[in-house]
């Protein structure tokens, strides 16, 4: 075969090694410290933003600044049929709400970087080139089969129980003589592009991964495609191309990749090029009926990430949740540093866990209320009315109405060794605030059942009588004692304990009439900081509806 003649008739017109060079030239190495890693997030602009794509970006951009490198955006389109419009507008705002700044790549009108184009399909001169350059050395080859002629050997290689692939007799066009493709070509025959592997699946291959250490690969012997029948690289090809030109130094994706890794140790090995540092991920797996499966875009709802922002699960909460999954060792550094940045932790891949990783659903809520109780009183008021703009308008407006009044709220509880931990997500805060107001407010819940209706409404009639709101804490709290003993109940705990027979009940249940009355629920935030928030008028016409309602 004369590879110089193959090349010329595939690629007419193209020098290859003059574009090569000018490719080169604007695709200098990177100025970087020492020790700097270059990491890409690389999604397909399908409109569909899942949890993975976050789990990988969060070690991603870790790797690339803690390093003092660089994080980029890279968009894989090479698939049209998959493309859906405005799905990279949906890409950047995702990173942007996760605040996972990107430090070059793809924007929405364009690129910002001076390794671009950032978007595959701009940058089909470039895998042109290197495919001619491939052909004339005799290491890609054109394949005429057509879809059902490449379903026909499938059909008899499950016959004859053999792997399924393009490759070695499978391969047909592989050695199609000269004078047949330059026919085929002038006939106008529509051909892809692939690579001619040399591969022994007997043979093996060792390999260092960051996260999985040393392993042997079998050898790759598919021909792969490498350019599709319109000029538009595959994966492949275009992940080799543009990782060697783009200077990427660790490449992190999921465990699913690995089957195709001899493919890309062999084109990195056919381009003479040095291959990047691989971070196979684990994948992310949920427990069902006892068993670990794997996250499904048809079955899980939370798999998606527009999931945890209807829900209003806070962004740090989700980010802290994931890298408990991403590093073993990130729970106990957060007990040493509970106030510390999340940047602040030191991401290793060797703390990467190998086997699938479990996210659970009640997990990530426990790390939501805490990573919320650790935010200020006017932080959380922020990013609840934030999320609530665009998803509760109705309760958006109550929340701004008087600003001070939320703000004084979400402080109940919080600060201290012991903050509260009320709130998990925002679309359960309203829930939860529902008492402080009028429009919100219903009475669910039961007076404790050692209480008579009759001395629970005497004790709401005659609190009502002594309710001061100018008594600081502990004056409030002497007035209580002082009806529950006047009504026959303990004052005192610790005598109620010692003979409770001699009492109606304790100072604690008449607490917990005058808690139903006012919030509307058993369990509610510091009670004397409630009223003192609600104010008299409020506070004395809840009691006199409790005790209304008893009649």
């Amino acid at each position: 075969m004369d590879y110089n003649a193959l090349a010329d008739l595939l690629f007419p017109g193209l020098d290859e090694e003059a574009a090569i060079a000018k490719i080169e030239a604007d695709y200098p190495p990177r100025s970087l410290p020492e020790g700097a890693k270059v990491t890409r997030m690389a999604p397909s602009p399908t409109g569909f933003m899942h949890l993975g794509n976050l789990f990988g970006a969060i070690a991603d951009e870790r790797l690339a600044h803690q390093s003092g490198g660089v994080f980029y955006l890279r968009i894989e389109d090479t698939d049209q049929k998959r493309e859906v419009p405005g799905a990279v507008e949906t890409i950047l705002k995702v990173f942007s709400d996760y605040e996972l700044p990107f430090d070059e790549g793809a924007t929405a009108d364009g690129d910002n970087g001076a390794y671009g184009p950032y978007r595959q399909r701009q940058r089909e001169g470039i895998y042109r080139a290197y495919a001619k350059r491939l052909v004339r050395q005799g290491k890609a080859y054109p394949c005429f089969c057509t879809e059902e002629e490449l379903a026909a050997i499938r059909e008899k290689q499950a016959a004859e129980k053999a792997n399924f692939g393009y490759y070695g007799s499978w391969a047909v066009h592989r050695d199609t003589p000269l004078s047949e493709v330059e026919s085929r070509v002038a006939a106008g025959e529509p051909f892809v592009l692939r690579f001619r592997s040399e591969g022994d699946p007997g043979r093996r291959t060792k390999f260092t991964d960051l996260v999985r250490g040393t392993m042997e690969l079998p050898e790759n012997d598919q021909d792969v495609v490498l350019l599709k029948s319109d000029g538009i690289p595959t994966y492949h090809f275009a992940h080799v191309v543009d990782d060697h030109l783009m200077g990427t130094t660790h490449v992190v994706r999921g465990e699913e990749w690995l089957a195709t890794l001899p493919i890309h140790i062999q084109l990195f090995g056919a381009m003479g090029w040095k291959m990047p540092k691989y971070v196979h991920t684990a994948q992310l797996m949920k427990l069902e009926n006892g068993n670990k499966r794997k996250l499904s875009k048809r079955k899980d709802p939370e798999l998606a990430l527009d999931f945890y922002q209807r829900q209003g699960y806070c962004v740090a909460a989700v980010k802290e949740y994931l890298m408990t999954l991403l590093n073993s060792n990130f729970e106990d550094w957060r007990l040493a540093n509970p106030d510390a940045p999340l940047d602040k932790f030191p991401f290793n891949t060797k703390k990467m866990g190998v086997s699938g990783a479990l996210f659970d659903i009640e997990k990530l809520g426990d790390v939501s209320k805490n990573v919320i109780s650790r935010m200020s009183a006017a932080e959380v008021a922020d990013r609840l009315t934030a999320w609530a703009r665009e998803y509760d308008p109705g309760f958006c407006a109550l929340l701004e109405r008087d600003p001070a009044y939320t703000e004084a709220i979400l402080s109940i509880g919080r600060g201290g060794k012991k903050p509260r931990k009320d709130i998990a997500v925002w679309s359960g805060a309203k829930e939860y605030l529902s008492f402080f107001f009028d429009e919100l407010f219903t009475c669910d819940g039961a007076y404790p059942e050692n209480v008579s209706a009759a001395d629970a409404k005497r004790i709401l009639d005659e609190y009502a009588a002594i309710y001061d709101p100018a008594d600081d804490s502990g004056v409030w709290f002497d007035r209580i004692k002082a009806l529950a003993e006047r009504l026959g109940y303990a004052a005192n705990m610790k005598d109620y304990k010692q003979n409770p027979s001699a009492y109606r009940g304790s100072v604690a249940d008449v607490s917990m009439v005058l808690r139903v009355a006012v919030t509307g629920r058993q369990n509610s935030p510091d009670m004397y900081e409630i009223m003192r928030l609600l104010g008299r008028e409020r506070v004395l016409r809840r009691l006199g509806s409790a005790a209304e309602n008893l009649n």
